[in-house]
């Protein structure tokens, strides 16, 4: 279940996903354009007993010496330290003050050998070569003077590189696009966690607490917006008011009315089509919306209510058949007329319904009405 929640998380916020995977290609892209490429070259140097050792012994012993990870390391320090840097500038004709603000000198001893890496890194492939190659020879020369043991050689000489390292568009559009694709998927999963509870506070703003349809403030905005939006086309509302339902305000527990509630609710939304809506009109009426709904089918739909709701409703929890006793009054939009006269007309029709007894169901339209008024509304 919740791999399919996310996946429907997913789904919705397609779109989020889709938008940050295209930034994240796009400023990938527009770094890569902008940045000034970055060059490496590397030199490989081997250290080893001094060839001036003569005895076996001193060899042997120099060679356990050099098993110790001190020994390498102090080499790859005098290659990182700032007299041979300044060294190797000299050397190659370059101020040493320029290089060290654009260029990077990096020496690693390789894992398990005696062998040192130096790479040097910048904007000039041919400076890069230089300083790396240099940097080597004055290592060599100045470790030459402190320690008659062990001997610093060049193993492999920095070749001058062709291609940049940094930035390569298609490895960083890739890594951007993923990186936005990542990021999408979090945004949309967060969206859609913030906007549930949003939604479902919504939701208890316009909802009944008690049966779950819009509540009469709510409808009645409805009302207006369909209203608004049907200028040219039928509707339909009706208020279904259960006088039954008063007598067991003050006697039936709070959970016995609420269960009652529900059952009328579910009748309700039975007898009704998909598109139609239902609120709470007040503690014993509900009030329906028929959009695109003339005249005769209001008044076929609800009679088909009516003759739903006057069947007895038994609560078997607390040993009480229920008589709802509904009256029905309805009422057909035409343009003269504003969704607060609708409303209005619903109610005078439920007025009618209540004094008629033979007709408990009565619609009000214009143009043939259903019961008849005078000029004045009356």
């Amino acid at each position: 279940m919740e791999i399919k929640l996310y996946f429907r998380m997913l789904q919705r916020g397609w779109w989020i996903i889709l938008l940050t995977a295209m930034v994240g290609l796009s400023a990938s892209l527009a770094l890569s354009y902008v940045a000034v490429p970055q060059y490496e070259a590397s030199a490989l140097y081997i250290l080893s007993p001094s060839s001036s050792i003569t005895s076996k012994n001193d060899v042997v012993d120099s060679l356990d010496t050099l098993d110790r990870p001190s020994i390498a390391a102090t080499y790859a320090e005098i290659l990182n330290s700032n007299r041979v840097f300044i060294s190797a500038c000299n050397l190659i004709g370059q101020d040493s003050a320029v290089i060290s603000k654009n260029y990077t000198i990096q020496t690693v001893v390789l894992p398990e050998s005696s062998v040192l890496a130096l790479s040097v890194s910048g904007p000039d492939p041919q400076v890069v070569t230089s300083l790396a190659n240099a940097t080597g020879q004055e290592a060599i020369s100045f470790s030459r003077s402190l320690n008659q043991a062990y001997e610093l050689h060049i193993l492999d000489n920095a070749i001058l590189p062709e291609i940049p390292f940094s930035p390569q568009p298609v490895r960083d559009s890739a890594v951007g696009f993923v990186l936005g694709l990542a990021a999408g998927v979090v945004l949309a999963v967060l969206s859609e966690q913030i906007r549930v509870p949003i939604e479902a506070y919504r939701n208890r703003l316009r909802m009944d607490s008690d049966t779950g349809v819009f509540n009469k403030k709510y409808f009645s905005r409805l009302v207006e917006e369909e209203v608004g939006q049907s200028a040219d086309s039928e509707l339909s509302i009706g208020i279904v008011e259960l006088s039954g339902f008063s007598d067991l305000l003050g006697t039936l527990p709070a959970a016995g009315l609420q269960a009652l509630l529900l059952k009328v609710t579910k009748i309700l939304r039975r007898e009704l089509r998909g598109n139609d809506a239902i609120g709470r009109w007040s503690e014993i009426s509900f009030s329906l919306l028929l959009p695109t709904t003339t005249g005769v089918a209001a008044n076929r739909t609800f009679d088909r209510v009516y003759h739903a709701l006057v069947q007895p409703i038994h609560l078997s929890s607390y040993g009480v058949t229920v008589n709802l006793d509904p009256h029905i009054g309805g009422a057909v939009h035409s343009n003269s007329i504003s969704s607060q006269e609708l409303l209005e007309k619903a109610q005078s029709s439920l007025e009618q319904a209540r004094r008629s007894e033979p007709d408990p169901v009565c619609v009000w339209e214009l143009k043939n009405p259903f019961w008849v008024q005078d000029e004045a509304g009356r």
